[in-house]
């Protein structure tokens, strides 16, 4: 459910800030973790306190895992097994 919507720059590093409203009613404080869940079209931010075991699992599909994993140094410390 939408609760409200609010703008943001992007800037040129990459940065946005959270306008307050935002933050205050997502129940946001300085220092929180937030999961950045990038979609086909949108990206979504969540509290981490707030994700639930079958996004925790849908964060980490095959794509992601493959990109963490498919690299030089863990086929070095895999290679034994």
């Amino acid at each position: 459910m939408i609760v409200d919507i609010r703008t943001a720059t992007v800037t040129a590093k990459g940065q946005v800030a959270i306008p307050k409203q935002a933050r205050e009613k997502a129940g946001l404080k300085q220092g929180d973790k937030i999961a950045i869940i990038t979609h086909k079209d949108h990206v979504e931010l969540r509290p981490l306190n707030q994700l639930s075991e079958a996004m925790e699992a849908t964060m980490l599909n095959m794509p992601v895992l493959k990109r963490e994993w498919d690299t030089p140094e863990e086929d070095e410390a895999w290679k034994d097994l």
